[in-house]
């Protein structure tokens, strides 16, 4: 078990924390604060249990408003129909704002999920490369000519922007996902509306709030705050939306999904994850160890990406997990404003909770709880970073994501068997493979179905690549040179010029 049995943590950064951003925010519609019905969503910070923000609790009455606005904003506005140097011009300094605010908006996605500060401030320089490589993209986005077509025809292929997206995103990045969508989808020239979680709402807010500094017009961006039901259904059911853009889980993806198709909505997923690291004999084993704790523990295991899953040849296994459980217990676990932190809090009590039900339902499977496994001892909620091993494929917690703290090993003899284990999920977001031996690296890489294969790495990312995943894991990819495109339709342009021949003559006539 982490040597810190208890979790302390310590009020005057919390204090001074607090002392920087006003506690009650407002949801943003058409350029203009809102507070809807006047109820309000308070926001524990799972870490320390004080209430740190407090929300409008939103309805669909917001929601209509809100995609009114964003509607009017498409039709008749000036964003649709900018320049792309324009288009850029916002986003860059949209980008440039971020910088500015790097410090506050770390805090506040700290106190709002518990991730560790240091963590944060990596997010939001990550987060301003994203929107600084959506503004590039803007001033790329091109059509087609075709002049091969005849001497009196003229075919031209436009992108124009799609109209209207709902954009909705989960807690446990609540600035960097948001910002792998909304300014793809502002360069394109398309207007949103926004639900972030209710439980980690702050920073998107105060996003929308630059956004408006860098100039986007009132109604190209629009934010309602509260719960799924009653924000996110409405988002995905409404007639004058045209792209529904989620990231969650593969149930409430599923969901989303269905309830879009009732209007034919473009859709793009990003959903859940069981992620494996494949570690082959000949593997640098310290790189290795070390991508296997930060794959597993980053995020507090609270990541689609996390590499939950380590598949191990036999021959090495005993010796990896060995490893892997002295790291283990070494990981710094504590309060999340302190920089030295490594592991902040989990989300809710409820999910701590899911987390310690998944390694209880394992531990009764026959699989052994090799390190951690516990909760500790604090205000809010923390767990040790945890190994199941013993661990059958045909267990639930061999399959299923956990979203925790957790990682679960396998073993297996041969390349063929490897594979199979890294496929046996419904999901295929992304895998790594550890080998020197090029052979191996490409022919196993090839071989798993994910959206991303590292090899010897792992979480490695940069906005030029793109992200998403196979099966369950999501539809569509994020990122990479084609973000901006997937925010257009082609509308194709068959020009002909000089007499036409009516097709009714007889000849000659």
């Amino acid at each position: 078990m982490n040597a810190l049995t208890r979790i302390a943590v310590d009020t005057s950064k919390l204090n001074a924390a607090m002392a920087t951003f006003p506690r009650d925010r407002t949801m943003m519609i058409n350029g203009r604060e809102a507070k809807g019905s006047g109820e309000m969503i308070e926001r524990a910070s799972p870490a320390h249990g004080v209430v740190v923000t407090r929300v409008p609790r939103g309805n669909a009455k917001d929601v209509r408003a809100a995609i009114a606005a964003a509607r009017v904003a498409f039709d008749k506005g000036a964003w649709p129909r900018e320049t792309a140097s324009t288009r850029a011009r916002v986003l860059l300094k949209t980008a440039d704002l971020i910088d500015r605010d790097r410090e506050l908006l770390a805090v506040l996605d700290t106190l709002e999920s518990g991730k560790p500060i240091a963590q944060a401030r990596g997010e939001m320089e990550g987060a301003a490369d994203i929107w600084r490589y959506a503004a590039s993209l803007a001033r790329e986005l091109s059509g087609e000519s075709y002049t091969n077509l005849g001497s009196d025809r003229l075919g031209v292929v436009l992108r124009e922007p799609i109209g209207v997206i709902s954009i909705i995103t989960p807690w446990n990045f609540p600035l960097l996902i948001v910002s792998q969508k909304l300014p793809f989808a502002l360069a394109a020239g398309c207007t949103c509306v926004v639900k972030p979680s209710e439980m980690t709402s702050a920073s998107t807010l105060h996003l929308v709030g630059l956004l408006a500094e860098a100039g986007l017009p009132e109604g190209a961006c629009n934010v309602v705050t509260g719960y799924g039901p009653e924000v996110g259904a409405p988002m995905t059911t409404d007639p004058d939306v045209d792209m529904i853009s989620f990231t969650g889980s593969t149930r409430v993806g599923r969901a989303a999904a269905a309830a879009g198709a009732a209007t034919l909505k473009k859709v793009s997923m990003e959903l859940g994850g069981k992620n494996p690291q494949l570690i082959f004999p000949d593997a640098d084993m310290d790189a290795a160890l070390d991508a296997a704790a930060f794959g597993a523990y980053f995020n507090a295991g609270e990541c689609c990406n996390a590499g939950s899953r380590v598949l191990l040849h036999k021959q090495i296994a005993d010796e990896f997990l060995a490893g892997l459980s002295e790291r283990a217990k070494t990981v710094r676990v504590g309060d999340p404003l302190d920089p030295e932190t490594r592991v902040g809090a989990i989300i809710s009590a409820d999910h701590l909770g899911k987390i310690e039900s998944h390694i209880t339902a394992a531990e009764q499977s026959g699989a052994k709880v090799r390190s951690g496994g516990v909760r500790l001892e604090s205000s809010g909620f923390f767990m040790s970073p945890t190994i199941v091993e013993n661990v059958a494929s045909s267990m639930d917690i061999a399959s299923a994501e956990v979203f925790g703290p957790v990682v679960v090993a396998l073993t297996f003899d041969t390349l063929e068997e490897a594979v199979g284990l890294a496929n046996d999920t419904d999901y295929g977001l992304s895998a790594s493979v550890w080998s020197r031996d090029i052979d191996t690296a490409v022919g196993v890489g090839r071989g798993i179905r994910a959206g991303t294969v590292w090899v010897n790495t792992f979480m490695d990312g940069t906005p030029e690549l793109p992200f998403g995943g196979y099966r369950q894991s999501g539809v569509g990819r994020e990122l990479g040179r084609n973000a901006v495109k997937d925010y257009t339709e082609e509308k194709t342009f068959h020009l002909h010029t000089g007499p036409r021949t009516s097709w009714w003559l007889p000849r000659g006539a």
